[in-house]
């Protein structure tokens, strides 16, 4: 038998979303154990376009557009108490973001979906529709194809690497630890204690969580919880740098504190395929350069896609166990907008305090209803 580690908590994942949970542990003094997977790994964060963003979220479900401006509200002072804490700057910009609109339909289809998340959120809701000549005011370089876009002023983008690394460092600064390269063989829940097994190594803890993405689908079953998520493909080009040129960043385009532009990004269901493919990235091209002609002779260096985590209706899991008490779940797709929230309340109801209200919507039942 080989080596027993005892911790308070075990996270299994360390991307974005596992170690902003974790982290948010180990600021509270809770000894924390993170298993994460080889390089291998599939990895939301790694092919993250970056967004911290509430524009057109919760549509049909209010609380996920409050818990959105609650999670943005709270980025400035996250971002703020990383950087004082591990010297990484995570590239936080907050100063609003677009959706641009090619035709009225478009245009009008937006406005629409805003008007119905404020009469659903029933109070401020932080967006408007601007014409062209408002646009430009805030963003001089939009092409003359661009008939509006909605507009909300506390979205904005971060680097999405840089808070991964901010995170792990903050984790280990406040004690953790984390441990890469390992593989989940066998999770057991007995009197009150989980052991995971990896090779030859256990892992016990008096509270699990499960922030694995997609391999949440195969983990949350061995503990009485489910998440029915499947992966969902994006894909995104970079290019050269570029002279600064656009502070604002929108759902398709940003440009990135190094002065490269990405520029995305499609929603495709392929299974676990994460390439790339001339077509797709064509049309990504060809709507960015009608927002931006001047990106019509720039070149491109680096494509990619990635997997999204989703769940059926598009809404984060949360969900704690019933049968196995201590484990928890935690699943979602914007895990760089909601990286504050997972740090801190999330942090705190897994620690033993109050469950937020705005997640009570968010647990697995809802798909058999």
């Amino acid at each position: 038998m080989g080596p027993v580690h005892e911790s308070d908590t075990l996270v299994i994942g360390g991307g974005v979303v596992g170690m902003s949970i974790g982290y948010g542990l180990a600021r509270a003094g809770e000894r924390v154990q993170i298993l994460d997977g080889d390089d291998d790994a599939i990895r939301s964060a790694r092919g993250n376009f970056g967004l911290v963003r509430v524009q057109g979220k919760g549509m049909g479900n209010p609380d996920y557009a409050r818990w959105s401006i609650a999670a943005t509200q709270q980025w400035p002072t996250f971002a703020q108490e990383l950087q004082e804490l591990t010297e990484v700057d995570v590239e936080l910009s907050q100063v609003g973001g677009f959706t641009f609109c090619l035709d009225d339909a478009e245009l009008a289809s937006c406005a629409s979906n805003i008007e119905t998340i404020r009469q659903e959120v029933g109070g401020t809701y932080p967006c408007e529709i601007l014409n062209l000549k408002q646009i430009r005011e805030l963003s001089p370089f939009v092409g003359p194809e661009v008939v509006g876009a909605a507009f909300c002023s506390i979205d904005g983008h971060a680097n999405p690497l840089r808070l991964l690394h901010a995170l792990v460092q903050g984790f280990k600064n406040k004690g953790g630890s984390l441990l890469s390269g390992v593989h989940v063989d066998h999770i057991d829940y007995r009197a009150g204690e989980f052991r995971v097994r990896t090779g030859d190594s256990d892992y016990v803890a008096g509270k699990l969580v499960l922030a694995a993405g997609l391999g949440n689908r195969h983990l949350a079953p061995k503990v009485g919880l489910e998440a029915p998520v499947q992966p969902n493909r994006g894909q995104i080009l970079v290019t050269e740098r570029l002279q600064p040129f656009l502070r604002h960043p929108s759902l398709t385009v940003r440009q990135t504190g190094e002065g490269v532009v990405q520029i995305g990004v499609s929603h495709e269901d392929v299974g676990l395929d994460e390439g790339t493919t001339i077509t797709q990235l064509s049309e990504i091209a060809d709507r960015a350069v009608r927002y931006f002609p001047l990106l019509k002779d720039v070149n491109v260096v680096r494509t990619w896609g990635a997997l999204r985590v989703m769940s059926p209706d598009g809404l984060p899991i949360y969900q704690s166990s019933s049968t196995c008490p201590g484990a928890f779940v935690a699943s979602c797709h914007s895990g760089i907008t909601l990286a504050a929230q997972h740090a801190g309340v999330i942090a705190d109801w897994i620690r033993g305090g109050t469950k937020p209200p705005l997640i009570n919507s968010f647990n697995a039942e809802r798909f058999h209803v």
